[in-house]
């Protein structure tokens, strides 16, 4: 069976992102996947690298230690589905706290003579479902990192066939029609992933 880790990132049950986080378990799993639902906040996932994590980071594989149990999911995943809120352009501090202790030399990428070559190709789906508080065209006046940062940096040490990156902008001003249309277009993302 095959294999989807979800990472979520809200600390808050009744947000409409936990919703989101819902739905995409939903359909992943009535579409056959095995989903490993990893709740960052739920898990009590500490996202401070650590002065001792630092200092060994690139000392492979030593540098797994601190966070051996989400490298071995990781290492597991054939799919990878990001759920988290934009919050000031950017990830929850708990997401980029994963990326920074969990995506390491030797577990996310290789340094072959000082260059990034992807370690991750197992995962041959990659996703993002967020939501922004503010308008597309605010985020794009900014550069738009969350997106960036998924569609470039975490496409780059995974090299996936398939890549989504859904995203509900002005989320402030989302009407419950929006939000419901929204969900339904999750869903069926998930479900032909």
């Amino acid at each position: 069976m095959k294999r989807a880790l979800v990472l979520f990132a809200h600390p808050c049950p009744e947000s409409f992102s936990a919703a989101l986080h819902g739905t995409v378990v939903e359909r992943l799993s009535a579409s056959g996947w095995d989903v490993d639902d990893c709740d960052l906040n739920a898990e009590g996932f500490s996202p401070v690298l650590t002065e001792a994590e630092r200092r060994g980071y690139h000392e492979e594989p030593a540098n797994i230690g601190p966070v051996a149990d989400y490298v071995e999911r990781l290492r597991a995943a054939e799919a990878l589905v990001m759920v988290f809120p934009v919050w000031n352009f950017g990830y929850p501090a708990i997401l980029k706290g994963f990326l920074d202790r969990v995506f390491l030399p030797g577990v996310s990428f290789k340094l072959v003579d000082g260059k990034v070559k992807p370690n991750l190709t197992q995962i041959r789906r990659l996703a993002a479902v967020t939501t922004y508080g503010g308008s597309r065209t605010r985020a794009l006046l900014v550069g738009d990192p969350p997106r960036k940062c998924v569609t470039r940096a975490v496409w780059h040490v995974c090299r996936p066939e398939k890549m989504k990156y859904l995203a509900l902008y002005d989320m402030n001003r989302a009407t419950d029609g929006k939000r419901a249309a929204f969900l339904e277009r999750v869903g069926r993302e998930m479900e032909a992933f």
